[in-house]
């Protein structure tokens, strides 16, 4: 397990290379949902997303012979860029396999950034290359399998946690559950009171699967969002997150992209349906919680163009 002592060791390591982002109180999503909600503005993070976080935190934590050999990353998105804009700063080769479906915006600033993208027809495709390049020799540098990615990520929950007023509930997307997982162990530790809730959307759905089953499964990732679309979750953040998340909530991938839409007019954020899922999330949170309650979202990403938006748009309408 990942404890808050790991997660404020790495927010003291990459301190100087990751921004802290805004906490604040959204008035026009507690007027949308009828309760204070304050959100963790991550898609202001170097990169767009919280990934920045975890992939210098592993960086940093290489040895000197691990950074020379060059890194292997597997992305839908995110990760791969945070992977390729960390190692350039740092001077070391990436190599970034994502599937064909990841954002064509993701992959062009992957290699702006100076990485070898390497592209796969499936998402379960490019977790196999990326084992096979790291069987080559190159120095695996995982999304969420990881504890000091963990830990990186769960240096947002410490921000939340010391930056937040008074909460009762926190929303996290999942996608493998290295975030979820970081950003639980910090709130148990520092907001014990808070009840932290996994939300992610229908047909990328492996830590529910998992939950159901008592341990990692490998599913058949049937889904457009792809920052959320890992084929499996590993054995640590099924772990946690079964030991410290209070429940995963699955929602329609168009209310996801109906979310999206709502972010904008709302809370006037740009965001990623990887952030845009929890809001349908927050209304049966609500549903459970009552009127008492004080959100808390992390708004995760905001790698999302105008086209991509544009194509939710007529998804929901």
């Amino acid at each position: 397990m990942v404890g808050v002592e790991d997660v404020e060791s790495a927010a003291a390591r990459i301190a100087g290379y990751v921004v802290r982002t805004p906490t604040l109180p959204s008035p026009g999503l507690s007027a949308l949902l009828g309760v204070p909600v304050t959100v963790k503005l991550e898609l202001l993070q170097r990169t767009g997303s919280f990934k920045a976080r975890g992939a210098v935190a592993k960086l940093l934590a290489m040895t000197g012979e691990q950074r020379a050999a060059g890194v292997v990353a597997v992305s839908g998105g995110n990760h791969g860029v945070a992977v390729a804009e960390m190692s350039s700063a740092l001077g070391v080769r990436a190599t970034v396999v994502m599937p064909r479906t990841a954002p064509a915006r993701s992959v062009q600033a992957a290699r702006a950034a100076g990485a070898d993208v390497r592209l796969t027809a499936t998402m379960p495709e490019a977790f196999a290359l990326m084992d096979q390049l790291e069987a080559d020799g190159l120095t695996l540098l995982h999304p969420f399998s990881d504890p000091v990615v963990i830990a990186g990520q769960g240096t947002v929950g410490l921000e939340l946690a010391a930056d937040a007023g008074e909460l009762t509930d926190v929303l996290v997307s999942i996608g493998g559950g290295g975030l979820i997982a970081g950003v639980a162990a910090a709130l148990r530790a520092r907001r014990p009171g808070v009840r932290v809730w996994g939300v992610e959307t229908t047909g990328a759905d492996a830590m529910s699967r998992a939950l159901a089953c008592g341990g990692p499964v490998q599913v058949d990732v049937d889904s457009r969002i792809t920052t959320l679309s890992a084929p499996t979750v590993s054995p640590l953040t099924y772990t946690m997150v079964r030991d410290l998340v209070d429940e995963v909530l699955v929602v329609p991938e168009a209310e996801a992209y109906a979310g999206v839409l709502e972010l904008a007019e709302h809370a006037k954020v740009w965001a990623e349906p990887a952030a845009g899922c929890l809001l349908p999330a927050a209304r049966r949170v609500l549903a459970k919680t009552g009127e008492t309650t004080r959100l808390g979202l992390v708004i995760c990403g905001g790698n999302a163009s105008v086209e991509d938006v544009t194509a939710y748009a007529e998804t929901v309408f």
